[in-house]
């Protein structure tokens, strides 16, 4: 299970050091600099997110994000599996909104478009005067409640405005056929045992996909935990050319 201790150490590493990188993964950031004409920090690090989705899927989340981290965290006070369905694309509904503000405020910016990595920051530190934490606190618990009261990753299911640019980039790697990383299975070495879905932090059906033949799809993060736990090797993680 070792490579799984390193991304849980990395998720922990991450959420610790949210008050410092918020502002880099805030939305609200990048329209407030469109509307002044600024590329926020928060602008690329969204597009660097959806560059490298291209050929890494959604591993930010699995591997990196603070806020899953967070959940991850709250497993041991409720596992349990958010419902999958038509919820999943209220995320989409948000970010479409999103997106169509950003895009209006560049068209109607006060000033010319200029690059600012470190916008609305103090030396690079998002969290550095004490109302901020007013804002901290709120993001905080706007993640916190939903995955109490509902279970594994909800926040990632239904309401994450980041997931979309990851998976508009797997996307885009399917349709140029690029290679990637994917999770691929192997339906006959396959006992249902059910150990991949008990260990996956999305609480995806695993046994369900694999003996559909089906691709793992948008809301696997790649964390390879599925993987790490089967003890059959059915299911396999590399870097594979794209269908």
């Amino acid at each position: 299970m070792k490579r799984q201790n390193i991304r849980k150490l990395l998720l922990i590493i991450s959420l610790l050091l949210f008050p410092i990188t918020i502002w880099y993964m805030s939305p609200y950031l990048i329209i407030q600099g469109a509307m002044e004409g600024i590329v926020s920090g928060s602008f690329i690090v969204f597009l660097c997110m959806l560059l490298g989705s291209v050929f890494l899927g959604r591993i930010f989340c699995g591997w990196l994000c603070p806020m899953g981290g967070m959940q991850e965290c709250l497993f041991s006070v409720n596992d349990r599996v958010p419902k999958q369905g038509f919820r999943n694309y209220i995320k989409y509904a948000i970010w479409v909104v999103w997106i169509g503000a950003v895009i209006l405020c560049f068209i109607f910016r006060e000033k010319e478009i200029s690059i600012d990595f470190f916008y609305m920051t103090d030396h690079g530190i998002s969290i550095a005067e004490i109302y901020n934490y007013v804002i901290y606190y709120g993001v905080i618990f706007l993640v916190l409640i939903p995955a109490v009261l509902f279970g594994k990753r909800i926040f990632c299911h239904y309401f994450c405005w980041m997931a979309p640019f990851m998976v508009i980039g797997t996307k885009i790697r399917h349709f140029l056929h690029l290679p990637g990383l994917h999770i691929t299975s192997e339906k006959e070495k396959c006992i249902s045992c059910k150990k991949c879905n008990q260990n996956c932090p999305m609480g995806l059906n695993v046994v369900e996909l694999v003996r559909d033949n089906h691709d793992f799809g948008a809301e696997c993060i790649q964390c390879g935990s599925c993987v790490d736990h089967c003890p059959r090797k059915a299911l396999s993680y590399g870097l594979k050319r794209g269908r």
